[in-house]
């Protein structure tokens, strides 16, 4: 039965990350802010880390089935 939440929970985890990925990746090439009122620089490089943070941690879920 936790194989059921690990495979949930990753699913879910690296659908978001890979979806804010390409979301800061879509903003970033067409000179977009990613974020208003924030450093573009510091916008794109904190969504890119959390992006990446919840890629790896939906695969690190998926380790656990």
């Amino acid at each position: 039965m936790e194989s059921v939440a690990a495979v949930f929970a990753g699913t879910a985890f690296a659908l978001f990350g890979a979806a804010l990925l390409v979301w800061t990746g879509a903003r970033a090439l067409h000179r977009a802010p990613v974020l208003h009122g924030v450093s573009p620089v510091a916008s794109t490089a904190l969504t890119t880390l959390f992006g990446v943070l919840f890629l790896a941690l939906g695969v690190w879920c998926f380790t656990l089935v």
